[in-house]
């Protein structure tokens, strides 16, 4: 990872915003929307942005948005970068190290995904717990900088119990039922065989997707705090008997939009009385 590049992308940032955001947003597959809620928002596309690729999948905005919301300094990723698109690890990454560099310590990921565990149902938002890496890729291989983190990280937490916990009050408090469970990334871009996904249930997955595990694991290097939500979009191959689309998970993601959005805002809200 090429560190005068990340310096210069977070400068790159930090020139057009006048406050240091504080905690840092990936926003997945029809999920975007939460950016529209931040207040005084100054929005740069990625483009625009030194180093970063340029998203290209249907429902990803493809650009950053700083501003507040619930009163609390956010910068948030209107879309985000995978590797089934083409693009190393290091690139669907690059924006999390930008992120550390601006000085964030606090990430919320969130994605779509299908539902492994037939107890889940579309529209149902998920705790990230742990997840599985099935692809056999890792962001961190190659040469480490210790100036980014250590060797060997610990993935023992790799979501926060804290962050979890307070997850966990909030969607009480909101009266809002908020499923749990492992989160498996494979590659993509084509879904699972029926085959697949009963492999997945046997090694203890709850819900599968094309994203967020390479994030988290440099979120982790970088020494950041990670909670994550599946917003459950579909029901994954075989334990229904239908095909699977991209535009049912983007069906299912506006469906449950208002359930997000408030699930996040009083997220965050809760985030500003834990960082002040």
């Amino acid at each position: 990872m090429n560190i005068e590049l990340i310096k210069t992308a977070s400068s790159f940032i930090s020139e057009k915003i006048d406050q240091e955001p504080k905690v840092g947003l990936i926003l997945g597959s029809g999920l975007g929307m939460l950016a529209d809620e931040i207040e005084n928002p100054v929005k740069i596309k990625y483009s625009e942005i030194p180093g970063f690729p340029t998203s290209t999948v249907e429902g990803h905005a493809g650009q950053l948005v700083i501003g507040s919301l619930k009163g609390l300094p956010v910068l948030a990723m209107q879309g985000r970068f995978h590797f089934y698109e083409g693009y190393g690890l290091d690139q669907v990454t690059f924006p999390v190290r930008v992120m550390r560099d601006l000085g964030i310590e606090t990430m919320v990921v969130t994605n779509a995904a299908g539902a492994v565990n037939p107890s889940l149902e579309p529209g149902d938002l998920m705790l990230i717990t742990d997840h599985i890496n099935n692809t056999g890729a890792n962001p961190l291989i190659g040469s480490n900088d210790s100036a980014l983190g250590v060797r060997f990280p610990d993935m023992s937490t790799a979501y926060s119990p804290q962050l979890q916990q307070l997850a966990r009050t909030v969607a009480e408090n909101l009266n809002l039922p908020l499923r749990e469970g492992v989160y498996v990334w494979n590659s993509g871009p084509s879904y699972e065989t029926p085959a697949e996904i009963r492999m997945l249930q046997q090694i203890g997955g709850d819900a599968v997707g094309m994203s967020t595990v390479p994030e988290v694991i440099v979120a982790r290097h970088a020494g950041m705090d990670v909670v994550g939500i599946s917003c459950i979009s579909n029901m994954a191959a075989g334990i229904l008997d239908q095909p699977l689309s991209h535009d049912e998970v983007i069906e299912t993601t506006e469906r449950v939009r208002e359930q997000f959005l408030s699930f996040v805002k009083e997220l965050v809200a809760n985030f500003s009385k834990k960082l002040d």
